[in-house]
């Protein structure tokens, strides 16, 4: 897909007179050696990896009577060895599909591992405990290895541990103790993990567990507040990251176009929290226009090279006109005015932003010795 268009663009460009034939060729030529990041085989095998382990997790669930003890979990155990050294000597051949898959299956027999053993010598314990060591051996298997595969793995036990422990200590944020507070730093390591193997989708899982924590810890004390608080935040967080010429506009290259749309995604989820909860029509219409400029100025500010935050921002503009006018459906006046307010604060916000942009395109004056 990426070279399909790219080679449109080439041709184009080459048509235009911007750049010869020779330049459009070397370019594609470039692109062609270093691969697509999409193979069917890839997928396919990774397929069969998962499928493997299922059967591995169903087999371990059966719970074999006719197997004596020492025997099945030695075999599990071995399990996890073979995987893992078959990996070491796919890896050392070249064949990095082959120990992508080796990881996948020795990460899973390690999880039927702690049920089978957990099963076997009935051990007390809970099933968050059982997932957050699953998930951290696989976490630092994935970091010895620097295996994509794992570090996605890894990404998908942070969110099956972060559920376990409401089935292990319930809904209520005093019952976790401490371990309320474990996943910001869970969505830490499957960031740097991201980093260190070069599996940047998997920083999602890190970036989704971060927001459904701080909306846990939001939602189930109903606290508004606290919502406003963090809609804020995430506000100042996005337009820091995106405003022209921002300190942090290297930080924001770093993270691509992930770091601005969850923070977006927080602040416009926050705001509409807050608003679903107001209860005076003034709260709504405020709450509103504030939705709308936020939309607004995400288009402004990163819509053009940010695909994500820029249908993010559409779909807010949208649900907001449409949940306003269900709100205001029974007074045309007031739907009037309402639209009146929204469009001289877009308006303003519009001039606010089409002056930024000239002043920081502006280039800088030269200074003489």
């Amino acid at each position: 897909m990426y070279r399909g268009r790219l080679k449109r663009d080439l041709d184009d460009w080459v048509k235009r007179g911007l750049i010869d034939q020779g330049t459009a060729g070397r370019l594609l030529d470039d692109v062609d050696r270093r691969g697509s990041s999409f193979s069917i085989g890839g997928i396919l095998s990774m397929f069969a990896a998962v499928l493997i382990a299922a059967s591995l997790l169903m087999l371990v669930a059966a719970n074999w009577e006719l197997i004596p003890r020492l025997v099945r979990v030695a075999g599990i155990i071995g399990l996890i060895w073979i995987f893992h050294i078959v990996a070491l000597v796919a890896r050392s051949g070249g064949a990095d599909r082959i120990a992508a898959g080796a990881l996948v299956l020795g990460s899973a027999a390690f999880g039927g591992a702690i049920a089978l053993i957990g099963q076997l010598y009935h051990l007390s314990g809970d099933t968050f405990s059982a997932m957050f060591l699953w998930f951290v051996v696989t976490a630092v298997s994935a970091a010895l290895f620097r295996s994509g595969a794992l570090t996605v793995v890894a990404g998908a036990l942070l969110l099956v541990t972060f559920g376990g422990g409401f089935d292990s200590f319930g809904w209520d944020i005093g019952s976790h103790g401490l371990w309320a507070w474990w996943p910001p730093f869970g969505a830490a390591t499957v960031f740097g993990l991201a980093h260190w193997t070069g599996a940047n989708r998997a920083k999602h899982f890190g970036y989704i567990l971060l927001l459904t924590w701080i909306w846990w810890m939001t939602i189930l004390d109903r606290a508004e507040i606290y919502a406003l608080g963090v809609a804020i935040a995430a506000t100042i967080i996005f337009l820091a990251l995106t405003v022209p010429r921002s300190p942090l506009a290297a930080l924001h290259r770093r993270l691509g176009a992930s770091g601005s749309f969850y923070a977006l995604l927080l602040a416009l989820s926050g705001f509409a929290y807050v608003q679903g909860n107001a209860l005076d029509a003034a709260s709504i219409a405020i709450l509103g226009v504030v939705i709308l400029g936020l939309s607004i100025a995400a288009i402004a500010l990163d819509g053009r090279d940010n695909g994500s935050v820029r249908f993010l921002a559409y779909g807010a503009f949208a649900a907001e006109v449409l949940y306003l006018s269900y709100e205001t459906i029974d007074s045309i006046l007031g739907t009037s005015a309402f639209f009146l307010l929204a469009g001289l604060v877009v308006a303003v916000l519009a001039f606010i932003v089409i002056r930024l942009e000239k002043r920081f395109s502006r280039p800088a004056a030269e200074v003489k010795s």
